[in-house]
């Protein structure tokens, strides 16, 4: 689940694969309401499992909300209608008897990268309606379920930058996100932009455009760097649905990344996520399949 758009993806016994995603609905001027969402959710889960919910053998969800220990949605800026949500009773409506594990999309999809590509260790910036992230090393996730997720996208880079959704200022998040890029993009323009507009402008090579999105680039290559001095990662992945839907991103985070280079000590190479936009998903499907963050 993500804070615009959710995707989906069934695996059946006999190899068969079923993919579907939507987007969030938000009528304009209406607040968001976690009832709508849900009914939509459990509809669109039938029409792609086809089958009873409690024949499935396992469930993985992967969300970007912040969970208390029973489960409890206790933040999600980008759909604020579900604070004080009981996430897990919910999803124990729609699933049934089958086993439900839910993780941060952030960790999962860190997990899924690595497990893409076979290697221990990595940082991986997932960029879109807000940013996440997740840091593998030694195979395993840090700093491990018991104690939180990775919120990479809460490091602060910029002491009076923009206000984040959290309150603070100058988070990662505040600068490099989907929204932050296009408000950014939006005030050098004069008018409102929206991503398919972006996405033109730069492959056009439009200055407005060029600047909004390698000022977010420069933040999370900043976020990168000062991770990479204290762990050590081999590699930094880039993903997440607005990075992966705009051509040459990854590569200005990489350029980024290696103007901030101290003699003698290299950052990790930066590369794009092997799994597009839907590494969280990916990682989903291993929680289902039993592959937690502790292993």
């Amino acid at each position: 689940m993500g804070g615009t758009k959710v995707a989906l993806r069934a695996e059946h016994t006999d190899g068969t694969v079923r993919e579907a995603g939507f987007r969030w609905p938000r009528p304009p001027g209406r607040p968001v309401r976690a009832a709508a969402d849900l009914d939509l959710l459990a509809r669109r889960i039938r029409e792609l499992c086809a089958v009873a919910p409690d024949e499935l053998a396992g469930v993985g969800v992967a969300m970007p909300a912040t969970l208390d220990a029973a489960g409890v949605v206790t933040a999600w800026p980008n759909r604020p209608g579900w604070t004080g949500l009981d996430l897990g009773g919910v999803l124990r409506e729609v699933f049934g008897t089958a086993e439900v594990a839910c993780a941060d999309d952030g960790d999962l999809a860190a997990l899924a990268e690595a497990h893409a590509a076979g290697r221990p260790d990595l940082l991986y910036l997932g960029v879109g309606t807000g940013v996440g992230g997740g840091i593998v090393l030694g195979g395993r996730l840090l700093p491990g379920p018991s104690q939180g997720s990775c919120e990479i996208g809460h490091l602060i880079v910029d002491r009076s930058g923009e206000l984040c959704d959290c309150g603070r200022r100058g988070c990662v998040q505040s600068v490099a996100s989907g929204p932050a890029v296009l408000r950014r993009a939006a005030r050098a323009r004069g008018t409102e932009v929206t991503f398919p507009e972006l996405a033109q402008a730069l492959a056009d090579g439009t200055s407005w455009a060029a600047d909004a999105v390698r000022e977010g680039c420069a933040a999370l290559a900043a976020a990168a760097v000062g991770v990479g001095e204290l762990l050590r990662p081999a590699a930094v992945v880039v993903g997440g649905g607005f990075a992966d839907a705009l051509p040459g991103f990854t590569e200005t985070v990489g350029a980024e990344t290696a103007r901030l280079a101290r003699p003698g000590f290299p950052p990790p190479p930066v590369e794009p996520a092997r799994l597009g936009g839907l590494s969280s998903l990916h990682g989903a499907v291993l929680l289902a399949k039993g592959r937690t963050p502790e292993n």
